[in-house]
């Protein structure tokens, strides 16, 4: 797989010289496109361009390559179409009631399905360790639906009217509606966990209900206390992100008979692989784009200062970055003006590229977790972990 992050950009003073690593392309038709944007970028070899100039291409030169892990998912999921469609067709059961109002609200909220990618993730650590069973498929619905569960519960708490381009319960409806549906939600994703028959998958699911409400306390502590630090940051998205990636690999393995130290090499690779989602997630926040589905700067007016911009706080020193400081520890609320300012502050102080390094560290050593299993799954694991870096939305 080719990666270009910022951080494969080499600085000199004012100066940025990009460059390809070449030796970690492996498809035959992407080591021809590399060849031609080094062609491309050649030019600034010897004298460098300005940051922005880099950029830009940066930029257009992407969708090439994130185009080209898109089709990897597609692949994943083609893989996994029949266990997929038996997920569907679980979870519609599963929700289906005797109240027509319920009915309806959950009809039009599961024709958006999204990406799957935690049931997938259940699926593909079964695969690893044994097969996907109708347990497997079980404890995947389980996870899927308490995981909605809380989407439906966080739009009611951030009054969100649209979710990734689609309007939500709350908004369609009202809060009362959506509080009810996802407490409906929550108690047939516990049924389900029964019915698997093993302790250790509905601890799983209970122990996850529990870490995804810590995770939004900690993140209202944080933005009421003004903890601007990433080892806080950090806390906040092993809760309320990689928690549900974890119990995904969790379910996965013990459902095939797994819970040695593979299963701890699996949670860590679900860790970094949920802390990378939630990154990519930050790092949309800071560029304006429709087909993320949500404003620019939207995790600042709720309070919520992640990990580019509390980069550019920790690691600039200047009256500019006091200030900057000062907007985020004020009581006051922030002015559209002062969330622009805080956003091109992050965006012109390293900010985003730190945020690329440090993914790029991440699956860096979720691969060499991976390299103890011989299996050809290992590849679709860290194709899944590219998508999720790659992705624009």
């Amino acid at each position: 797989m080719l990666f270009i992050y910022p951080s494969e950009f080499a600085y000199c003073g004012d100066k940025i010289m990009p460059f390809l690593l070449y030796s970690r392309v492996k498809s035959a038709q992407l080591r021809v496109k590399s060849v031609q944007i080094a062609l491309k970028l050649s030019k600034w070899h010897d004298f460098g361009t300005s940051i922005c100039d880099a950029r830009e291409v940066f930029v257009n030169l992407w969708p090439t390559f994130s185009n080209h892990h898109m089709t990897a998912l597609e692949d994943i999921r083609l893989s996994l179409k029949s266990d997929l469609a038996r997920l569907d067709s679980l979870i519609g059961q599963t929700l289906d009631s005797s109240n027509p109002m319920m009915n309806r609200v959950v009809a039009n909220y599961l024709r958006h399905k999204g990406k799957q990618l935690r049931p997938m993730l259940v699926m593909l650590t079964a695969k690893l360790f044994g097969e996907v069973t109708d347990n497997v498929i079980t404890a995947a619905a389980s996870v899927e639906i308490l995981h909605n569960a809380s989407l439906i519960h966080d739009d009611v708490v951030d009054d969100s009217d649209c979710r990734h381009g689609h309007e939500t319960i709350n908004a369609m409806w009202d809060n009362h509606v959506a509080v009810l549906v996802g407490d409906f939600f929550v108690s047939n994703a516990l049924k389900l966990a029964t019915r698997t028959g093993d302790l250790r998958v509905i601890r799983a699911i209970a122990d996850l209900g529990e870490l995804l409400s810590l995770g939004e306390m900690d993140q209202i502590y944080n933005a009421r206390y003004h903890e601007l630090d990433e080892e806080s940051y950090y806390k906040v998205i092993s809760h309320k992100t990689a928690s549900l990636f974890v119990s995904c690999v969790s379910m996965g393995a013990y459902c095939t008979g797994v819970d040695d130290w593979r299963l701890d090499a699996m949670r860590r690779f679900a860790e970094l692989f949920g802390r990378c989602f939630q990154i990519k997630d930050d790092i949309f926040d800071y560029f304006n784009d429709r087909a993320i589905g949500k404003p620019t700067g939207n995790d600042l007016r709720e309070g919520k200062v992640t990990l580019p911009l509390l980069y550019a706080l920790g690691n600039t020193e200047s009256a500019e970055r006091d200030s900057m400081y000062a907007l985020l520890t004020s009581d006051k609320a922030l002015s559209e003006g002062d969330i622009e300012r805080l956003l091109a502050f992050a965006r012109d102080n390293g900010g985003i590229e730190y945020a690329y390094e440090t993914m790029k560290r991440m699956r860096d050593e979720a691969s060499a977790l991976l390299s103890s299993f011989d299996s050809p799954v290992v590849g679709k694991l860290m194709s899944l972990f590219d998508f999720v870096i790659s992705r624009e939305n």
